[in-house]
């Protein structure tokens, strides 16, 4: 069974299309949790809520999980409270999009 760590990194080969930082590191996915029957539950968001990519992301988010050995399902759920800030990316995307 794959970790949660494992499951986050698998992420970060998904990027927002708009953006070219991979969604862990832009802060887009909140929470990974995988349970022990195979099934991984994810909390995510969008930089905006109207983003029309957002169906697009998820479905990724969703076939990049279930693509991992022993998984049998991915949950996908998209969230807009609390709402995404720049504050929300991790150091490297920071200073990738020249924040810091």
């Amino acid at each position: 069974m794959i970790t949660r760590e494992e499951a986050l990194e698998s992420l970060k080969e998904i990027f927002d299309p708009e953006i070219p930082v991979n969604i862990v590191d832009l802060g887009l996915v909140y929470d990974v949790s995988v349970k022990e029957d195979g099934v991984v539950d994810v909390v995510m968001t969008l930089t905006a809520p109207g983003c029309g990519i957002g169906p697009y992301i998820a479905q990724q988010v969703q076939d990049t999980i279930e693509s991992l050995e022993g998984i049998t399902e991915a949950r996908v759920e998209m969230v807009f409270d609390p709402p995404w800030t720049p504050e929300k990316m991790s150091d490297q995307a920071k200073a990738e999009l020249g924040f810091q």
